[in-house]
């Protein structure tokens, strides 16, 4: 085999891998992930389950990898909303917005990812492969939330964040689902919930 014959046969592989995991991800948005076949999947990628199997063992591998592959998009899509340098000199709306915005476009651009990222129906031995796309966001709240009083004790501020977060994955389902006017009075709900919890704990 040629270099460029390899180089072509590389590339090819890297497409049907990110095939599966797009109709993988489709599919566990519409089906969750328990109603998630790997046959299904392999039909959706508009491949045989023996070619889905040369690349995945079986549903567990394919969602490590959504899970991995979702966390290297999130974390691009929040490295200048999240960025603390900033935070300090916005008002809270202006916190708030820059914060979930970028959330609700990440989960709006891939709706499966609440499969993940929530939890709602992944087998124990799955959670530890979800919990990095909750963890990472957590963690980046728990910075903010230090940054604009970094007199809170580490204690309240980890548990004010993950509150906080609880409450947009909360949220995230119906935001997704709704459309035009019923979207935008969700997330303008969404927003104020966050300022209410917010502000007692900044003014601590």
């Amino acid at each position: 085999m040629t270099e460029a014959h390899s180089v072509k046969r590389q590339a090819r592989g890297r497409q049907r891998i990110a095939d599966i995991l797009d109709a993988a991800l489709a599919l566990f948005a519409q089906n969750g992930y328990e109603g998630t076949s790997t046959n299904a999947i392999a039909a959706r990628a508009g491949i045989s389950p023996g070619s889905l199997y040369q690349f995945f063992p079986n549903k567990e591998a394919i969602a490590e990898a959504l899970s991995a592959r979702l966390l290297e998009q999130m974390r691009a899509a929040h490295s200048s909303a999240f960025d603390l340098a900033q935070v300090t000199d916005l008002t809270l709306h202006e916190l708030i917005d820059r914060m979930v915005d970028p959330l609700i476009a990440f989960n709006l651009a891939n709706p499966g990812a609440k499969a993940l990222m929530a939890n709602t129906d992944l087998p124990a031995r799955l959670q530890g492969a979800a919990r990095p796309l909750q963890q990472a966001v957590v963690d980046r709240v728990a910075a903010i939330i230090g940054a604009r009083s970094p007199r809170l004790p580490a204690a309240e501020r980890n548990l004010a964040a993950m509150v906080a977060v609880r409450i947009v994955v909360a949220m995230m389902p119906p935001i997704v689902t709704a459309q035009g006017a019923e979207r935008n009075a969700l997330i303008a709900e969404l927003k104020k919930a966050l300022h209410g919890y917010v502000l007692p704990i900044e003014a601590h």
